[in-house]
């Protein structure tokens, strides 16, 4: 039986770190590597960047409209969660892998933590001093395996009590693009 894991990208930012990754899985025929895409993606004010990801030739990819270029943070959170419940749902993944701070992430942990599924976060323990930050602990609380840039990021984790044997110092994944 092939374990499903699922990417849940926002913008172009994200999925350019999380895309080695996404190749790894795809080629691996022990797993499924599912694909939601949403957020900035989705807007043309920012390229339809979802076109980049099916350009890469994933097999499922699934598109998720969650705002319009007024729509308020708050109701972004809620359409997300909404709309990926329904799809975790469906596919019944073994794992959603989320990164770094935005709303769709937090979307992303949220539906995990709730239907427990497994959430493994990347990028938490950073620090920005915005409310992007909040997000990002936020994510870290309701996730349960944490893939850190460093070693200050693994104390902050461990500070808000998470397990020191599932937090995993990786560096940054923007070494692999470079």
């Amino acid at each position: 039986m092939n374990r499903k894991i699922v990417f849940l990208t926002g913008t172009r930012a994200d999925f350019g770190k999380l895309s080695p990754l996404m190749d790894i899985i795809e080629m691996d025929s022990n797993f499924e590597c599912h694909i939601f895409v949403t957020g900035m993606h989705t807007l043309e004010k920012y390229g339809n960047t979802a076109d980049e990801v099916y350009k890469k030739g994933y097999k499922n990819i699934t598109v998720f409209n969650n705002q319009d270029n007024i729509t308020k943070q708050e109701a972004v959170l809620a359409n997300t969660v909404t709309g990926f419940s329904e799809y975790v749902k469906e596919i019944l993944p073994d794992m959603i892998i989320v990164h770094g701070d935005r709303i769709e992430t937090l979307a992303g942990a949220i539906v995990g933590a709730f239907n427990n599924i497994l959430v493994s976060h990347i990028e938490g323990g950073e620090i920005s001093g915005t409310v992007d930050e909040i997000l990002r602990h936020s994510i870290s609380k309701l996730s349960h395996l944490h893939f850190v840039t460093n070693k200050i990021a693994k104390q902050r984790l461990l500070q808000m009590g998470e397990k020191k044997k599932n937090i995993f110092s990786i560096g940054s994944p923007d070494v692999d693009l470079i």
